[in-house]
């Protein structure tokens, strides 16, 4: 594997190489960076730049412009509170608050290392465990894939804020939101209300941006032009050294959430995001602070997004099975250059695997160095007046909406789901749920349809799957606790309303 390894670096470490994973890289990260033109858009712009071009160089571009564009999206979430991308969703939570306190500097530089540990530890995990964890994770059947859902909407109650029942009422819109389409055993449609569009489902990009976007736009149109970026200072790195070796124990958690999630085919970075940051917020001696401007919930979001990049490259790799939107592309590609990802991929194409993990390697340090030696400039750059920012970030939403699938209707599902956001935030519910059960709901009655064929319509025989007893029992466990945490904060509230009177 060494011997591999070094002449893998020989065949990617060329000067053409180097340009295309430094121009890739910037390239992914304006693309993050700006709401609602993804990575995966810079992905797909990428491909078609790729045909003349030889498999190591190629593949050395798109992995460029994938880590850049994941990590991208960290800087529009911290400094506007509308994430880039989806796997930023969950920055903005913490992220945010610390640019309007005047952390805006700490936030961006703890999020930029962060991702560049993420990025380094799942492709680690890609190097070494990429069979074992493929191993596990095709004996994943729907029994153990719907409890795996199952946790994750329970542990998405962690960012309901102070009222649960506001989180649960928030998770069901969401899955009330992603049975619109067919169904997905029998085929039948279902709340179309007579529009054919509506068959397919409502798209996750448009909903992502927009339930988000809109709101944050409209409350920034009410404050001062420029005064949160205002509140953005930078000196050296944003962080100390100190400060990064107190988050080593977060980032491990969360590329270990990261890495999990993206080895499970379709759920991505925004679930891995919103689990690592509940899971961490979970764990936290100050779950209080989370959500004011925590630093520790910026470090859970950015390290487990980008983590998910080496997971998710997992069972593409090893399977032939893409594990987010961006590696159904990079599938294509594959496919173009004439690769035949699957089992045998190693053995028939091993020199062209290690080169991709190099490149890999290379685009993880070009981003975090083109990230800190642009970050003023991207500051200055969004240094504008709300009211001539706002509107062009919502041209990009719109841009953006449309994009994913070039539909007009995609614009009226991003502005819906805008007034969705907004209507929410007036009577401060929280955003998250709804977007999480959004994106979870889909998968959780895919796998419990199918686990209940599987068991002859039994729930009760779901416990005789161990895997799926292990997450169930995790399950019931956090929603207990949640529930403890709800009924004590709430006695203390009660008590510091007693002692206030």
């Amino acid at each position: 594997m060494v011997s591999q390894m070094i002449e893998s670096y020989v065949n990617v470490i060329t000067p053409l190489n180097l340009f295309l994973i430094l121009g890739g890289t910037a390239f992914g990260i304006i693309c993050g960076a700006l709401p609602g033109i993804s990575g995966t858009i810079a992905v797909v712009l990428g491909l078609t730049a790729t045909y003349g071009m030889g498999k190591y160089s190629a593949f050395a571009f798109l992995m460029a412009l994938y880590i850049g564009g994941q990590s991208g999206g960290l800087v529009s979430a911290i400094l506007l509170g509308i994430p880039g991308t989806g796997a930023a969703l969950a920055t903005t939570f913490d992220g945010y608050p610390m640019t309007k306190n005047g952390e805006g500097g700490k936030a961006l530089g703890m999020a930029i290392i962060a991702s560049f540990i993420g990025t380094l530890i799942s492709i680690f995990a890609l190097m070494f465990i990429a069979p074992i964890i493929a191993s596990i994770a095709v004996n994943f059947g729907s029994v153990e894939m719907f409890s795996v859902v199952l946790f994750a909407l329970v542990l998405v109650t962690m960012l309901a804020g102070k009222s649960m029942l506001k989180g649960y009422i928030s998770i069901f819109i969401g899955l009330s939101l992603a049975m619109i389409g067919t169904t997905p055993v029998d085929g039948i449609s279902r709340f179309t209300f007579g529009f054919g569009q509506l068959r397919t489902g409502l798209s996750i990009t448009p909903m992502c941006v927009g339930v988000f976007a809109i709101a944050t736009v409209l409350t920034a149109g009410k404050k001062t032009p420029k005064a949160a970026v205002n509140n953005v200072k930078i000196k050296g790195l944003g962080v100390s050294l100190k400060e990064v070796i107190l988050q080593i124990k977060n980032m491990i958690i969360s590329a270990v959430v990261g890495i999990g999630i993206g080895i499970l085919p379709g759920i991505g970075g925004t679930t891995s995001g919103l689990m690592a940051y509940g899971t961490v917020k979970s764990v936290s001696k100050h779950p209080e602070k989370f959500g004011t401007g925590c630093v520790d919930g910026v470090v859970a979001t950015e390290t487990a997004n980008n983590a998910t990049i080496g997971g998710a490259m997992v069972p593409l790799l090893t399977l032939g099975i893409p594990g987010d939107g961006v590696t159904a592309i990079l599938l294509g590609a594959m496919t173009i250059h004439g690769l035949q990802p699957g089992p045998l991929l190693l053995k028939n194409s091993g020199d062209v695997v290690y080169s991709i993990f190099a490149s890999m390697t290379l685009a993880s340090c070009a981003m975090i160095l083109i990230m800190f030696l642009c970050l003023k400039y991207i500051v200055k750059m969004l240094d504008l007046p709300q009211y001539i920012l706002m509107p062009v970030i919502m041209v990009l939403c719109v841009v953006g909406a449309f994009s994913n699938n070039s539909r007009v209707f995609e614009i009226y599902v991003f502005l819906i789901a805008g007034i969705i956001g907004k209507c929410l935030d007036l009577v401060d519910y929280p955003q998250a749920p709804l977007l999480l059960g959004f994106l979870l709901g889909g998968y959780l009655e895919k796998y419990l349809r199918r686990g209940l064929q599987a068991t002859d319509g039994s729930l009760i025989a779901f416990f005789d799957y161990p895997l799926a007893t292990v997450f169930i029992i995790l399950s019931a466990v956090f929603f207990i606790i949640n529930i403890m945490r709800y009924i004590k904060s709430g006695k203390q509230a009660k008590q510091g309303n007693q002692a206030v009177m």
